[in-house]
């Protein structure tokens, strides 16, 4: 088939694009998934504690991921901000996965440990306290609202469906582990421990 012919068939140029795009996606994305880097865990990881199942849910229904990415890329000007590069056996417990390009706030992928909890919880609820040139909004009501603790064997275990290694123990202890908590509470669990088995140097 010549040049000319693709050229002036707007169709055949369509399916010949598609299978190209698809042939580069192939090649790309499939040794992905035989590749131990990319789905063995990291020495150390554990799946998240019942309560910072819970923030993580809360983060992701407040939609703090829409504006911090948990992504730190392989570039100087990123890791010397941010800490080491982000690696995928790190998150392979995540569903979904929270990696991300959206940066309107600092990148949170190494956040785990570098604040008091105080910090967070102010922060949370008026970032400004600690932040003045933040344009952050605050998340007052997390202080306010309690974790359901119903729901959370219910998450654990569909977690475990996907390969998530929560134990009978984990599943059956959950609604304890949450109990009386609220969700700032949760929300600052989940971010203590993110990035942190990966020492963060500068």
């Amino acid at each position: 088939m010549n040049h000319e012919v693709v050229e002036k068939n707007i169709g055949i140029m369509m399916i010949l694009i598609v299978v190209a795009i698809s042939f580069g996606a192939l090649v790309e994305i499939v040794p992905l998934f035989y590749q131990a880097e990319t789905t063995e865990p990291i020495d150390g990881l554990e799946p998240l504690p019942a309560l910072a199942l819970e923030g993580r849910d809360v983060y992701i229904r407040e939609g703090c991921n829409t504006c911090h990415s948990q992504m730190i890329r392989p570039f100087r000007s990123e890791t010397e901000r941010y800490g080491h590069y982000s690696v995928a056996s790190e998150h392979v417990y995540e569903h979904p996965f929270l990696w991300g390009s959206k940066r309107t706030g600092p990148d949170l992928a190494r956040v785990g440990q570098r604040y008091s909890d105080e910090w967070h919880r102010v922060h949370l609820i008026n970032p400004r306290d600690v932040v003045p040139e933040s344009n952050m909004p605050g998340f007052p009501w997390l202080a306010k609202n309690t974790i359901n603790g119903d729901e959370t064997p219910l998450k654990m275990a569909a977690l475990r469906k996907v390969g998530v290694p929560y134990t009978d123990e984990d599943i059956a202890g959950a609604k304890q582990a949450v109990a009386n908590h609220t969700e700032l509470d949760a929300v600052v669990s989940y971010l203590q421990q993110l990035g942190t088995l990966i020492k963060h140097t500068r």
